[in-house]
């Protein structure tokens, strides 16, 4: 009994980082060049796993995406009951033109979701890209994302330490 009482601490640290860990918050590593030029290959972010749970996900989080126990990083463009165009390297989201706040890399082929069978992205589902337009297997070649498949919201870079902070 007195072993248990002096090892209790650490057990119940323990217990709470494994809960934060597996269900609020958890370290991602960013795989590929896809999001180059806002976030580069091995870059260590911070993953909110509770968000979404209590609040919509908006265009242009960004989000990982467990695609066959494959987790990628994309940003969010389409939301449910929209319809997604590209022309000319511009967005359209509802036949209307909506700037990207951010860089990317390369020009975005032109684009219509409705490649993809539907004019609209789906109920539950997103339209995700990379930054790295020239080189991002995203929404446009794998289809559209089911809110099931979102395991969360990459918001905050941890290392290297001087990209240190929030994306």
């Amino acid at each position: 009994m007195k072993y248990f009482k002096e090892f209790l601490p650490y057990i119940l640290v323990i217990i709470i980082v494994f809960l934060l860990r597996q269900f609020v918050i958890s370290p991602i590593q960013v795989i590929g060049t896809s999001m180059v030029p806002n976030l580069h290959e091995k870059e260590l972010m911070l993953l909110d796993k509770l968000t979404y749970k209590y609040s919509d996900i908006k265009r242009f989080d960004i989000v990982v995406v467990n695609r066959d126990d494959n987790p990628i990083i994309k940003r969010v463009i389409g939301l449910p009951g929209e319809e997604i165009k590209f022309e000319n390297n511009k967005l359209y989201v509802n036949d209307k033109e909506v700037k990207q706040p951010f860089k990317t890399n390369g020009n975005t082929d032109d684009f219509d979701i409705a490649k993809l069978g539907s004019s609209k992205v789906p109920k539950d589902c997103y339209f995700v890209v990379g930054d790295n337009r020239i080189n991002s297997k995203d929404s446009r070649v794998i289809g559209f994302i089911n809110k099931k498949e979102i395991e969360g919201k990459a918001f905050f870079v941890i290392f290297p330490f001087n990209k240190f902070g929030k994306v």
